[in-house]
């Protein structure tokens, strides 16, 4: 009997009936959060600064209240992470999630209360679960056990009241003790720091265990699935796990690597279900599996606002929900029990419908590579090649950098196409300042460049003088409104700039 499963379908269809409120009244319940959110923050000192308690609607909260990035919030973080209490939530803030770094920092911390907790990052995976068993009646997903492999900043102490870590290590410090019965690994070997040794353990543990789910982030799964295959001597995991049905992936895009999983399980019967989760919030969940978007979540405790980014420079232009239109780049705003105030997260989305309100994740406000969870942008770019030609002696005139996608067992890397004013001294010695360089501006890369993990050495492949040029040329867009592509997270222009070299040499 699939017991398990069935009981926890009967429990969950009570929230299956809310989901499908906000489905039906989305103003409605974003109206909801906007109130609770302005009630809970009119004290704070943030709310007093502000005049949150005089705000009784979006016309007014737009005008008092201004849309801010980590740079221009990071003091209220600071002073809350330092233990100060009242500034941006009423209640306690202890938790930080550790996120990659910004202009100014290695990595930036974002807050997490025990209301963002509940309402939304832990609420989320319960909701995935309940809208995956709603669209698959013969799941026998609960009856086995799901793999979640989490990241490799462990939970640390920062001063005398707060705690930093990976997201994924403060939601297993947090996870109820009896969602853990159906999770594996263990608690503790989830929070080993040292991926490879994460990665053996997992073998040890769950190898002969009945897997039928597993979790997180694509790049990340990709090796641990590998290293599986060496353990065991297995062709595919279907060997291993034979009653794989679901993965629950989320935080990059999935396309580049849907065609490898689908040789490590070669199954029919084998579902992806994309979730958009972040450090700042739990938003969005692929409800229905016909469709490439996901249905965006309204009652977490969030409010949202969506800025066009043609209108980047003008956040006057910030819509609420009901004001948004299909087929619109918009950078995505939030309000949220976090203690985030109209704070631009840097994800751009594009909406697929708007009944219900389904979105896709479009990129970044900022040019960035995110191909294996990394989140290199253009300021860890522009630090890292400057502190290179630094050390090497070298000018550079030109650069574009892509990702080089894992293939089969070969790990990723990046590529970097870079047309040298001046050579350096040599070009190994600038590739490994390079990368010594971005692994200090940028925590996330340097955790999957950590014994070659996730990412191999980057790539710098020297073009010809003029190539840039000549590229630029062959678009039509010579001048000084047109700007190469520094970051990308395809390869379309950095192999558009390679063959532009074959022609130049």
């Amino acid at each position: 009997m699939p017991l398990i499963t069935n009981l926890t379908r009967e429990y969950l269809r009570l929230r299956l009936h809310e989901i499908d409120r906000f489905r039906q009244h989305p103003a409605e319940i974003q109206a909801k959060q906007l109130r609770y959110l302005l009630n809970r923050g009119k004290g704070t000192m943030f709310g007093q600064e502000h005049g949150i308690a005089v705000i009784t609607g979006h016309d007014k909260f737009i005008r008092q209240i201004p849309v801010v990035d980590y740079e221009h919030f990071h003091d209220y973080i600071m002073r809350t992470k330092a233990g100060e209490q009242n500034v941006i939530w009423p209640t306690h803030i202890k938790w930080f999630a550790k996120s990659s770094g910004t202009t100014d920092a290695k990595s930036k911390y974002i807050p997490v209360s025990q209301q963002g907790l509940r309402q939304a990052h832990l609420q989320g995976p319960r909701d995935v679960v309940a809208l995956y068993l709603a669209t698959h009646p013969q799941s026998r997903m609960l009856d086995g056990k799901t793999l979640t492999l989490g990241g490799s900043k462990k939970v640390e102490r920062e001063g005398e009241t707060a705690f930093s870590g990976d997201l994924s290590a403060i939601l297993i410090e947090n996870t109820p003790w009896y969602a853990n019965l159906r999770r594996v690994p263990k608690p503790q070997t989830a929070l080993i720091a040292d991926f490879e040794e994460k990665v053996r353990r997992i073998c040890e543990e769950t190898v002969g265990q009945d897997v039928r789910a597993f979790a997180g982030v694509p790049s990340w799964n990709l090796v641990m699935m590998n290293k599986v295959l060496d353990y065991t001597g297995a062709k595919n995991l279907l060997e291993v796990w034979p009653n794989l049905e679901l993965f629950m992936h989320g935080g990059m895009n999935f396309k580049p690597y849907r065609k490898q999983y689908e040789a490590l399980i070669p199954s029919g019967n084998m579902n992806y279900m994309e979730t958009y989760n972040a450090s700042e919030g739990f938003f969005g969940i692929a409800d229905d599996p016909t469709r490439d978007d996901m249905l965006l979540m309204l009652d977490y405790g969030i409010y949202y606002e969506f800025l066009p980014m043609d209108s980047l420079g003008d956040t006057s232009k910030a819509l609420p929900l009901e004001g948004v239109r299909e087929g619109v780049n918009y950078a995505m705003i939030i309000t949220t029990s976090n203690g985030l105030w109209r704070y631009m997260i840097g994800d751009t989305v594009e909406f697929t419908s708007t009944s219900p309100y389904r979105i896709r994740i479009t990129g970044r406000t900022k040019h960035y590579i995110n191909a294996f969870g990394e989140e290199i942008v253009i300021e860890n770019a522009e630090s890292a090649i400057t502190a290179a030609g630094n050390a090497t002696g070298a000018i550079i005139a030109e650069y574009s950098a892509a990702p080089v996608y894992m293939d089969g067992k070969t790990k990723g890397a990046h590529e970097w196409v870079i047309e040298f004013r001046k050579a350096p001294s040599s070009l190994e010695d600038f590739t490994r300042e390079l990368d010594l360089a971005l692994q200090r501006v940028n925590s996330d890369y340097e955790a999957k460049r950590f014994k070659d993990t996730t990412l191999l050495p980057p790539r710098v492949s020297m073009v010809e003088p003029g190539t840039f040029m000549a590229w630029l040329s062959s678009k039509g867009k010579l001048g000084g409104q047109n700007k190469v592509p520094r970051l990308f997270n395809d390869r379309t222009f950095v192999d558009e700039l390679l063959a532009q070299n074959k022609k130049q040499k």
